[in-house]
């Protein structure tokens, strides 16, 4: 039996297939296939790369109980279609027939998000903590998680419901500083470490009702009105922004400590991508699992889960699209020797929003101009920060990692860089790198930088996905023929 997790109908769709011995056999982004970031719906590229791992009798499971998030949005006022209650009906007719019009088993949107970490974490046991913009009622819910007799049981311990959302005040804040909102959140966290606190007492008393109860005032999904904060910096909202919901989130991890009963906690949602805050997570938990992809497109991740129903061996986030042949080392590091700079399509695409490796702009961290450089070629707005990737031995050398991370294998945290004048092109405004360490895994991307330490000695390159501006990562070699020529740089695979 084969199990097909399907997320798809409000963004960012994606398809996952696990089998019956909880390998982890496909995982892809329908954006990648389509062109279009965020892509909502599920395209017959994606599909078909998916089923072609399907070598027997399979099943359909989806990350959401549609007739509950239809009562949900007529509640709220807003006017969701009849056709919205079914599955089949979101996913679409031509759709459904590329996945053989099977039965479809849904599963609660929290439920999905709790399962696509616990499954993959490899513990025992562990207490859940999900935080997002909203499932279908749930904005924040935590689980007791745990196998019996090799089944994975999930036992509720606390749910906020909508409208009170930490993911949707993250949102609306989002979209106060002129970004969009359920996209570029992440640029919004960048924004932070320029800015002060002018703005964080207003914001607090206006906005939220309670830290403790993790409660609003208003309903933040439409937003806050264009005069709110009215002649405020940008930075300084952000700034603020960040502040409130790391203290909420703590107050949520707290609550999870004071709830549940194991040392290892695994953390998902959307939320969970907020590598600033998470960097407070070990101060209450020894052991934290993050799943690479925590938000919605996880969750297809999260409904295969729920259909297997066991633990799901989690090797890598290579997953995706397959561009064949070695990783191309040696070619890679000449251009970086020569060139500083250069990109790689090669392997199975990262699972996921961060490149690590397969789908990379990489660069020497070393000089002044790099950052710049870069920013120039992607396009980017020039306070936007790089990402370290660094061999895993290595970490504790060059950064401080905080309390109970001694790995960042998927970009999951920052930690404070020890020498900021040497590795200019990695260290945001605040001092900080969002780091990804990567151990002895056999992968192209460790022996790049094993290669590339021998020859410079230095242990570390900047990594950032290749993509075009306004576009998904680099899916195939065509996407990466298209960004050598648009953005004359290499693209080697």
């Amino acid at each position: 039996m084969y199990y097909v997790g399907i997320s798809c109908g409000f963004h960012d769709g994606a398809i996952t297939v696990v089998d019956d011995n909880g390998d982890l056999l496909f995982a892809g982004h329908s954006e990648r296939y389509s062109k279009i970031k965020n892509d909502k719906d599920l395209c017959s590229g994606l599909i078909l790369d998916a089923m072609s791992y399907v070598d027997g009798e399979y099943e359909l499971h989806y990350y959401e109980r549609p007739p509950i998030k239809f009562l949900r949005q007529l509640r709220s006022g807003e006017k969701p279609k009849l056709s919205s209650l079914f599955a089949s009906n979101i996913i679409g007719k031509e759709n459904m027939k590329l996945l053989g019009n099977k039965k479809i088993h849904t599963h609660g949107h929290h439920l999905c998000h709790a399962a696509g970490g616990f499954q993959t974490s490899g513990y025992d046991d562990a207490t859940v903590v999900v935080i997002d913009a909203i499932g279908e009622f749930d904005t924040i819910s935590i689980w007791d998680a745990r196998y019996k007799n090799g089944i994975a049981t999930y036992k509720k311990l606390w749910g906020q419901r909508y409208p009170d959302s930490i993911g949707l005040f993250y949102s609306a804040m989002t979209q106060r500083v002129g970004l969009r909102p359920l996209d570029e959140e992440y640029i919004l966290m960048g924004m932070a470490a320029y800015g002060d606190t002018k703005p964080l007492k207003e914001m607090s008393n206006t906005l939220v009702e309670s830290f403790k109860d993790i409660t609003f005032k208003d309903n933040l999904q439409i937003g806050v009105s264009d005069n709110f904060l009215a002649g405020a910096d940008e930075m300084s909202i952000a700034t603020s922004a960040q502040l409130i919901a790391e203290q909420l989130i703590m107050n949520v991890i707290s609550k999870a400590k004071s709830l549940g009963s194991s040392k290892n906690l695994v953390y998902g949602g959307g939320v969970a991508l907020n590598c600033v805050a998470n960097r407070n997570l070990g101060k209450y938990y020894e052991h934290i699992w993050i799943m690479p992809n925590p938000g919605d497109a996880g969750n297809s991740l999260g409904a295969a889960s729920l259909g297997y129903n066991k633990r799901v061996h989690w090797n890598n986030a290579f997953l995706g699209k397959n561009i064949p042949g070695n990783y191309p080392c040696n070619k890679l590091l000449d251009s970086l020797l020569f060139d500083k700079i250069v990109g790689v399509a090669s392997g199975r695409a990262e699972f996921g929003p961060r490149a690590l490796g397969n789908r990379s702009l990489l660069a020497d961290p070393r000089g002044n101009e790099i950052k710049d450089t870069v920013n120039e070629i992607k396009r980017r707005q020039k306070f936007r920060p790089f990402a370290p990737v660094i061999l895993e031995e290595y970490v504790h050398t060059y950064f401080d990692m905080p309390n109970n991370w001694n790995n960042s294998r998927y970009m999951q945290v920052v930690g404070t860089c020890r020498y900021p004048d040497l590795f200019p092109a990695i260290v945001h405004h605040d001092g900080t790198s969002r780091i990804q360490t990567v151990p002895k895994d056999g992968s192209g991307i460790r022996e790049l930088l094993e290669k590339w330490y021998v020859l410079t000695g230095c242990p570390m390159l900047l990594n950032t996905s290749l993509n075009i501006r306004g576009e998904p990562m680099v899916n195939d070699r065509s996407d990466a023929d298209r960004f050598e020529k648009l953005y004359n740089v290499k693209v080697i695979s």
